[in-house]
């Protein structure tokens, strides 16, 4: 029976991805649990604003989705990307938080890398929105999630693009979008698979890294990619297993957001990252504390906010 499923998925992948040659492996989802450490400071009385108010702007919102990632983008020309969808309990609410905001469509989705933390709202997505472009990175998993996102994908004749360091997204003319990461062909874990993707908007930056690790992040510090950013999503929900010293110190943000779940099993964020960026000056959000998290960018500066 085992072997009949895997057969019947292979063949599905064989339909659907743009892409060959993958290799299947098995992987574990997530380290082990670290004691959790609270907030430096209480950063979670954000101002109100309404999405009438946000035209003309980069919106990049920090959905909250408990314990994993969904990270929805519209800019100012009303261009529109996702960054992974939470687990499957969560895709209804991130479906609802992308439709109050007058979406139909997206430009660009996104799936980090294939654990269900990240991908398993995607389905819910993909039947609810046009997608424009739809990428992962290249590596499969035998998870129900992966299969599901597959599935959907193929109802919807949606080909998957490899997102790997150096492809380009069209996200309007006014903002420069472009994947960092992964640089390799192989990793030992699938968290460095992650689709790290670095958005500029006049003198703004942010860059999101998925679940990238030190190992992921070493590379793009080889490559001597430019990371400055203002805003940093930081890495694997703040797991001790990111977030490097020379990582950190060469992007250099004003500001930091956590996303995690609240009094997880996994201790997110842990205290050596806490510490790490508490020392550094930086401010950070944490969607266990705020909730959804709204970061307003003018070209100029960034703002944070709360949606009314």
């Amino acid at each position: 029976m085992f072997r009949r499923r895997m057969t019947a998925l292979f063949t599905v992948m064989l339909l659907i991805f743009t892409f060959s040659g993958c290799t299947s492996f098995p992987h574990s989802e997530f380290s082990n649990a670290q004691k959790s450490y609270d907030s430096i400071t209480d950063n979670c009385q954000l101002p109100a604003i309404s999405s009438e108010d946000l035209s003309s702007k980069l919106v990049v919102s920090f959905i909250d989705v408990g314990q994993g990632d969904s990270i929805f983008i519209k800019t100012p020309s009303d261009k529109t990307m996702l960054i992974d969808a939470g687990t499957p309990e969560m895709g209804e609410r991130v479906v609802n938080y992308i439709k109050k905001q007058g979406v139909r469509k997206i430009d660009v989705l996104v799936g980090t890398h294939p654990h269900t933390d990240h991908i398993g709202g995607l389905p819910e997505v993909i039947q609810n929105f046009d997608i424009s472009k739809f990428y992962m990175p290249k590596v499969t998993t035998t998870t129900s999630a992966f299969e599901n996102v597959l599935k959907a994908a193929k109802a919807k004749k949606l080909p998957i693009y490899v997102a790997k360091a150096g492809v380009t997204l069209y996200l309007g003319t006014e903002i420069e979008a472009k994947m960092l990461a992964p640089n390799s062909s192989y990793y030992e874990d699938l968290n460095n698979y992650s689709a790290v993707i670095k958005i500029t908007y006049g003198d703004t930056a942010f860059l999101f890294t998925g679940d990238a690790e030190k190992e992921s992040e070493r590379e793009m510090l080889n490559e001597n990619y430019n990371l400055k950013a203002d805003v940093l999503k930081v890495g694997h929900h703040g797991s001790s297993s990111s977030s490097s010293w020379s990582f950190l110190k060469e992007v250099r943000p004003k500001y930091a957001v956590i996303s995690c779940g609240k009094n997880n099993e996994y201790g997110h964020p842990h205290r050596e990252t806490l510490e790490k960026l508490s020392e550094l000056g930086i401010t950070v959000y944490r969607t266990d504390e705020c909730g959804t998290i709204v970061a307003v960018s003018d070209g100029k500066t960034v703002s944070f906010f709360r949606i009314k």
